[in-house]
């Protein structure tokens, strides 16, 4: 009988973390210091919120939003179009054997967060479990 197949697991490994948090760091940090000069980015903020890599550690996915939220497909894609570039400074600066292939989204996690506040403040306020209007008053039954 052959080995069974470990089963995928979803929750990503500690190492895909470690690698992640890195190659976020670095790129955030490219990006701040000008390492990676980008014409059409200057005067552009734009936060790397999160890097998640591939289990095999072949590709990685970064995450980023522009300060502001303005021209987010613009910034993507020209981070896309830079992203060897990128991915060679970042190779520089980590230490694996091999570079993650980097491709950009846009993150919508600030966006989905501000909708989900803005609903939780249109919900009406819950009736609080002490409310002395609202409970009946048995002590003061009188008997005729």
């Amino acid at each position: 009988m052959g080995k069974k197949a470990k089963a995928p697991s979803k929750a990503p490994s500690q190492r895909q973390l470690r690698v992640g948090e890195e190659v976020r760091h670095h790129i955030s940090t490219a990006l701040l210091r000008g390492d990676v000069y980008v014409p059409e980015l200057d005067g552009i903020s734009v936060t790397v919120s999160e890097v998640s890599v591939s289990p095999d550690l072949s590709n990685a996915r970064a995450y980023v939003t522009p300060l502001g939220g303005a021209d987010m497909d613009e910034v993507v894609a020209i981070l896309n179009v830079i992203a060897p570039d990128l991915q060679t400074y970042v190779a520089q600066k980590v230490h694996l054997r091999r570079m993650p292939r980097l491709k950009f989204m846009a993150d919508h996690s600030f966006d989905n967060a501000e909708k989900m506040s803005s609903l939780i403040a249109k919900l009406p306020p819950a009736l609080s479990e002490g409310d002395d209007d609202e409970a009946p008053d048995h002590d003061q039954d009188e008997i005729a």
